[in-house]
């Protein structure tokens, strides 16, 4: 069996001139016939500038409804999504140029669309300009008419012969010019302006796809099982968790989840790392605070049966214990917790605790680019102060003795070491502590706080830091 190419995996096919079918050109255009991928990927961004809806949930919901595409057009479609949403800022200043009075004033379906055509002009090397070009004013003509079309093959006609002009370095160092000024600032401001500028340059580019395996002692064999179902595909140990798999151009991760069967997740390797930063053994009791989806709970649960999880919200509480019980794995308890306001249900002491809080997500940003446009510095301020609240309340329920991980998917220092330093200065029963897990205790080399970093790591953007609860 071989896994078809999937959504998320960079699509190979060439191009096709107007009306073939492949690469996103059906019949027609899309006219009165099958969607194309550029049809459907401006229809996921227009939802994401219209209503503000995150763009993973409205592209998996619009490949359902196109399920005629093939999937190398479903892989296109994602692509476009977002390669289109991490260059937004570059390619909207590039409309602009291009615009005749310097600004568009477009209604989304028609910046939409435009977007998508930016990226391929400007992102997508084998993808004909002609070919981007003719599609993106055909579909604006469809939504908009002939007066919003015309102005669209105008403008991007001038955006085509700007993107042969340009030199691949002006237009790399055009990218992070765009990104927003606060995030640049605070990006310096925590990692300095050389990995600033690394990770910014690491946001342009997709991410792999990460699979977890249940032990170690399984990963080759999985891995040779992976290179079977998918021989087009990359697949590598990860460098920092011994369970992770990273994987290009093997197919739809779900499909191949289902393919491989029982034990195998999807899961970012940096994820993975994380959960076993705690150091988790066997008999411990140990809480999993910010559950979530509960891909960092299943590696607690498979280290001790002792393990809660707690969340936010009711219905991820019961979802989660629901799909590990499928998998064959249990939590002790599960509890529904606003730590901001107190520890609900929850019962210490633990042995361990891990704080996953939540965050901007700047860390993510390879993986969801609409992070770029819906943070601001504000929003950042408060997040630091949520963080620093539900650290606080958790840790009260922290044995003597016991170990504490907290961590964001976020390289922010105000999400980082304010969080820690505030923490540690009112809480003097609490001081940094070695990793408890051999993977970071190796990575950080005796240190009680690191970044994970795509352009170092290969992972998404964290800060993890130990710490531990004066015994006495």
């Amino acid at each position: 069996m071989t896994a078809p190419k999937a959504a998320g995996a960079a699509s190979e096919t060439k191009a096709a001139a107007p009306g073939q079918s492949g690469n996103g050109k059906g019949k027609g255009g899309g006219h009165g016939g099958a969607p194309t991928a550029r049809q459907v990927a401006g229809k996921v961004l227009a939802r994401t500038l219209r209503d503000g809806a995150f763009a993973a949930a409205v592209l998996d919901a619009e490949l359902g409804r196109a399920a005629q595409l093939e999937e190398r057009d479903r892989a296109l479609t994602t692509e476009l999504v977002y390669g289109a949403l991490r260059l937004r800022g570059f390619i909207d200043a590039e409309l602009a140029r291009a615009a005749s009075r310097g600004k568009t004033n477009l209604d989304p379906e028609t910046h939409a669309h435009l977007l998508v055509c930016g990226f391929q002009l400007f992102g997508l090397d084998r993808v004909p300009a002609f070919a981007a070009v003719h599609e993106a004013v055909a579909l604006v003509r469809r939504v908009r008419g002939d007066r919003v079309a015309a102005f669209a093959n105008a403008v991007l006609r001038r955006l085509s012969e700007r993107a042969e002009r340009m030199p691949p370095e002006e237009r790399l160092a055009a990218q992070i010019a765009a990104a927003p000024e606060w995030l640049v600032g605070a990006l310096e401001h925590a990692l300095g302006a050389t990995d600033a500028r690394e990770f910014l340059l690491s946001a342009c580019s997709a991410a792999p796809v990460c699979l977890r395996v249940a032990r170690a002692e399984d990963r080759a064999s999985t891995a040779e099982r992976l290179r079977e179902l998918a021989p087009g595909a990359t697949v590598s140990e990860g460098a920092l968790s011994p369970l992770a798999l990273r994987v290009t151009g093997a197919g739809n991760p779900r499909l191949l989840v289902e393919s491989l069967g029982d034990g195998v997740s999807v899961q970012e390797e940096g994820s993975q790392a994380i959960a076993l930063a705690l150091g988790v053994r066997a008999g411990e009791r140990v809480l999993d605070a910010c559950a979530g989806r509960g891909n960092k709970t299943a590696i607690l649960a498979a280290a001790t049966e002792t393990c809660d999880a707690a969340d936010l919200h009711p219905a991820k509480v019961a979802r989660l214990r629901q799909e590990l019980a499928a998998r064959g794995q249990h939590v002790r308890e599960t509890f529904a917790v606003d730590w901001s306001l107190g520890t609900g249900d929850a019962q210490g002491p633990y042995d361990a605790i891990l704080v996953d809080a939540p965050c901007t997500g700047v860390g993510t940003l390879r993986r969801r680019p609409e992070i770029w446009t819906r943070r601001t510095p504000e929003g950042l301020l408060e997040l630091s102060a949520l963080q620093s609240r539900i650290l606080a309340r958790t840790a009260t329920l922290l044995a003597p003795g016991g170990r504490l991980v907290y961590a964001v998917c976020s390289v922010l220092r105000e999400e980082a070491e304010d969080v820690i330093d505030g923490f540690l200065a009112d809480h003097p029963d609490f001081e940094p502590a070695p990793f408890a897990g051999e993977v970071l205790g190796k990575v950080a080399a005796g240190r009680t706080a690191l970044r994970l970093l795509p352009h170092v790591h290969g992972t998404d953007g964290y800060f993890v830091a130990s710490l531990r609860r004066r015994a006495g």
